[in-house]
């Protein structure tokens, strides 16, 4: 019989809810430093397996601060490791590199102190200057390798890079001793050691980052540019990046790690970017899992009896609208899109079940979830009449969807396009449709052609914090949405700063609601995402951030 679990994702998810809604995150200092038997590989043999693992899409690249796909972040996890990790039961921040930690100055500035005796993968020693390099790294990128810079981790969160020090709530990094780094901030950042916890501000060493030369784009992967460091990461984390070739990326067991090291010698990404060749990859034992399942294929592995590991809800998928557009400047017209689309049809129809509909951009089990947003109903008549209101002279908007990929948030792209695009023409919109490869570039085209209007998006949850979403998507101005609303901004850097607890909630609906009101962008579903798994694997990380280190997998094998 099929064994479909899910409870391992809702414990996890469970306490990532109570974390954001009743944990002061800010308090002082955090767990000891776990035993140094805790520190030590549980297995009574050095890794020993191959594991393959079956893949969606090929990553963007493998430098954690220039990305933002989570096939680039399931790479960099394993290689490379934060300050602060999650802890997978409660959702709490974790000791990871640091040990410990302490606030001071009133959510101003925070203290770390480092793990002794670990090493990045090539042999340099991790102190307090290694985390400062890339901390004054990710604050000095320079404006041709950050591109958008409104899609860099960095500025989403602290809203500024160097060149513009009083919108910056990153201020310094100090190593105030080999053992024990500071960071500092010009405004209190509630979720500050939450956001930590993304794969974003990984630690790199600094003697690869300057190898390498990070910030010089000078290579491609596919229609993307990245630096020599983007194709060769170097990290203190369980496994030692090999080789990124043809679709497969290679990893081998870091043979100096400090924590467990796991079953796992070698380590295979394979990418396929149609759902069917995974599937026959899984029966025919080329793969040991997969990840995503799609509706598609979700029936038979379940007649197959396939191991079905299910995450609970913790992304958005949307329709964004470029408002540089100057007819989606009209209010009236995004209402009209917005009535226009059902979303009940396009969950049914392209997503697992226990998908929800979603009406605003942070998921239900997080504080700021606005139960009485307003909505706009599927309502083809209502939106006919809007339409005909409004400034809309039936110009051609060109919707920009992604093909031969397979996202956490999006399982059947080409398929949803097609629906929404038959909904928006039969209210009277002229659509063009724009397919990118999502090797090509995709999220780059997408949200970086001047022309384009609409474009298939979605945001991963990375860590359990109502700003993680609108903050993402809303926080910076961006070119994906064309949207300059300092209103909206300052209304999110405030909702950030104030401390957990009904102020910050009501901060954060309030934030909600102007959103759902102005429709910068259509929210459409919070989608069930899972993994397929061959019997071999006994147990695998679930995680409804999808912080999933293979170090954690247990097999009934050593093969």
């Amino acid at each position: 019989m099929s064994v479909v679990r899910g409870v391992a994702a809702r414990r996890a998810i469970a306490g990532l809810a109570a974390l954001a809604l009743i944990a002061p995150l800010a308090a002082c200092t955090s767990t000891a430093d776990p035993s140094p038997a805790a520190s030590t590989s549980t297995a009574t043999a050095a890794p020993s397996a191959v594991f393959n693992f079956g893949t969606g899409a090929e990553p963007a690249g493998l430098d954690p601060a220039l990305v933002k796909d989570a096939e680039s972040y399931r790479v960099t996890q394993q290689v490379l490791e934060g300050l602060v990790t999650v802890d997978p039961t409660t959702g709490d921040p974790a000791p990871s590199l640091a040990t410990s930690w302490s606030e001071g100055n009133d959510g101003l500035s925070y203290t770390f102190a480092l793990r002794d005796k670990v090493l990045f993968q090539d042999g340099t020693p991790l102190d307090a200057g290694a985390v400062c390099t890339n901390f004054e790294r990710w604050y000095t990128l320079p404006p041709a390798t950050r591109g958008d810079s409104g899609a860099v981790t960095f500025k989403q969160l602290f809203g500024a890079f160097s060149e513009d020090p009083e919108h910056s709530i990153y201020k310094k990094c100090t190593a105030v001793d080999p053992a024990h780094v500071k960071i500092e901030l010009g405004l209190r950042l509630t979720g500050f050691l939450q956001a930590m916890t993304q794969p974003a501000f990984a630690i790199s060493s600094p003697k690869a980052l300057a190898a390498l030369d990070a910030n010089n784009l000078k290579d491609q992967v596919g229609g993307r540019k990245v630096s020599a460091y983007g194709l060769h990461p170097v990290g203190t984390g369980p496994f030692t990046f090999g080789s990124w070739k043809d679709g497969r990326i290679t990893l081998t067991a870091n043979p100096g790690y400090w924590g467990d090291k796991g079953q796992i010698s070698v380590l295979n990404f394979i990418t396929y970017d149609q759902p069917e060749n995974r599937l026959l990859a899984l029966k025919d034992g080329s793969i040991d899992g997969f990840d995503p399942v799609t509706p598609g294929n979700f029936d038979e592995l379940v007649k197959n009896g396939t191991q079905i590991l299910q995450r609970d809800p913790f992304s958005v998928m949307y329709l964004g609208i470029n408002q540089s557009i100057p007819v989606l400047a009209d209010e009236k017209v995004r209402q009209a899109m917005a009535m226009a689309i059902d979303k009940d049809t396009l969950i049914h129809d392209f997503f697992i079940d226990g998908t929800g509909a979603a009406a605003q951009f942070i998921p239900p089990k997080l504080s700021g979830f606005n139960k009485s947003v307003t909505k706009y109903a599927f309502d083809p008549d209502k939106a006919k009449k809007l339409l005909a209101e409004s400034s809309y002279k039936g110009e051609p908007l060109k919707f920009y969807y992604p093909t031969n990929a397979t996202r956490a948030y999006l399982p059947t792209p080409e398929k949803v396009y097609a629906e929404i695009a038959r909904q928006l023409t039969a209210v009277g919109f002229t659509i063009v449709p724009v397919p990118v490869d999502w090797a090509d570039d995709y999220v780059g085209k997408a949200a970086g052609s001047p022309d384009h209007a609409l474009d298939l998006m979605g945001v991963n949850g990375l860590y359990a914090d109502p700003d993680n979403f609108v903050g993402t998507l809303f926080g910076t101005p961006n070119t994906e949405l064309g949207l300059n609303d300092p209103q909206l901004v300052s209304k999110i850097i405030r909702a950030r700063s104030l401390p957990n607890g009904a102020e910050r909630t009501e901060a954060y609906q309030s934030i909600s609601e102007q959103i759902a009101k102005t429709v910068p962008a259509i929210p459409i579903a919070f989608p069930i995402s899972a993994v397929a798994l061959s019997s071999r694997v006994s147990s695998y990380p679930v995680s409804p951030v999808l912080h999933e280190v293979f170090n954690k997998i247990t097999l009934t094998d050593q093969r």
